[in-house]
């Protein structure tokens, strides 16, 4: 086997219930991510890690695969993503043996593109590194951010800014929390995607977004709609 797609999928969710297979601009929230996967032709296998047999049928009707079950021990509010997905490598490894490349690709992820897939393994696969992950820009400058301490009162994280152009400012970016494509030994070993082993793949705004609330929902199918995907 030489390419893996894994997509975590607990039953758990606590902010939005079921949200992993709750509707989203037509269809269950996962099946947005599982048919990117396939349509990217990129994976011999696109498999979801679920503790939960709802989660499971609804998976296969979209056309992944769910060939085990995830333990308890790793199904909790508590349980990190890595320890998920190497256990995921690990069991289809004894199916099918040991993948050269992994993607983690999020349930939560409906604006995640198969040609964003493409492109961020092409990266992968034509240079030495270890990983590449979905990335957004900030849209405000992070240097002008400030923390509010206990008394209320307000605190610039860095001050030495203060009379910086924001024109002069380094931008920044941070994880779109979409995919990671990754090397299985970098998986493996634990090794961090936001490193200088790792490749940020910059998504256009308009399709960065997290889906943690009910409001956050409702505007997101409020994009998906108007971008027409």
């Amino acid at each position: 086997m030489k390419r893996l797609a894994v997509i975590p999928a607990r039953g758990g969710s606590k902010r939005i219930p079921r949200k992993n297979i709750k509707e989203f601009c037509g269809k269950p929230m996962i099946a947005w991510s599982i048919e990117a996967a396939l349509e990217s032709k990129c994976f011999d296998h696109v498999i979801v890690s679920t503790d939960d047999r709802e989660i499971a049928e609804v998976a296969q009707q979209y056309g992944a695969e769910v060939p085990f079950f995830r333990p308890q021990e790793l199904a909790d509010d508590h349980t990190a993503t890595r320890p998920v997905i190497n256990h995921a490598i690990e069991e289809a490894a004894s199916r099918w043996g040991m993948p050269d490349c992994v993607c983690c690709i999020y349930a939560t992820a409906p604006f995640i593109q198969a040609g964003d897939l493409r492109s961020a393994f092409d990266m992968l696969d034509q240079g030495t590194a270890k990983f590449v992950f979905s990335a957004g820009r900030f849209a405000y400058p992070i240097q002008r951010g400030f923390r509010v301490n206990d008394a209320g009162r307000v605190e610039r994280l860095w001050p030495e800014h203060r009379y910086t152009r924001s024109q002069d400012l380094e931008e920044a970016y941070h994880d779109a929390g979409q995919f990671y494509w990754g090397r299985t030994g970098a998986f493996l070993d634990f090794e961090d995607p936001m490193s200088v082993e790792g490749i940020a793949y910059v998504l256009p705004g308009t399709r960065v977004h997290d889906i943690d609330t009910k409001e956050d929902w409702a505007v997101a199918e409020l994009i998906f709609k108007a971008l027409g995907q």
